[in-house]
């Protein structure tokens, strides 16, 4: 998804240097989000549904990092089960990431931004309705 120049977390260069490309912060940041309750899905592009379709896994699919001069601003496209308190999973998904990255990556991040793109409805409901 991003197209970005590597980030060069290490600080010590006397043992050479650590780098940590954008896509890597995209399948933390992705497996982080999945791991809530709530969470339906996130939301990819074309090429992404594409993939899945063939049986490749996209776990950077609905993740877009940025590398700022200021920090690293991650925005997050979920769809949501239904029922659930839109602020509060949205609230988790940030922790989760947040913790999941800086746990993993020593990375501070500038910011999260949650985008709710779609709410799921219980198949079984819609069933139950039909009959």
């Amino acid at each position: 998804m991003s197209e970005q120049n590597i980030l060069n977390v290490s600080e010590d260069a006397s043992l050479g240097k650590v780098e940590i490309a954008p896509v890597v912060i995209e399948v933390i940041a992705g497996i982080a989000t999945t791991e809530i309750k709530g969470v339906y899905s996130t939301r990819g592009n074309f090429a992404t549904d594409v993939a899945e379709r063939f049986g490749l896994k996209s776990h950077g699919k609905g993740i877009k990092v940025e590398l700022t001069e200021t920090g690293v601003a991650i925005d997050v496209f979920v769809v949501l089960d239904y029922g659930v308190t839109i602020p509060v999973v949205a609230q988790k998904v940030q922790e989760n990431i947040r913790m999941a990255l800086k746990t993993m990556t020593a990375l501070d991040i500038q910011e999260i931004n949650v985008h709710v793109v779609g709410v799921q409805m219980e198949k079984e409901e819609l069933q139950d309705e039909q009959d």
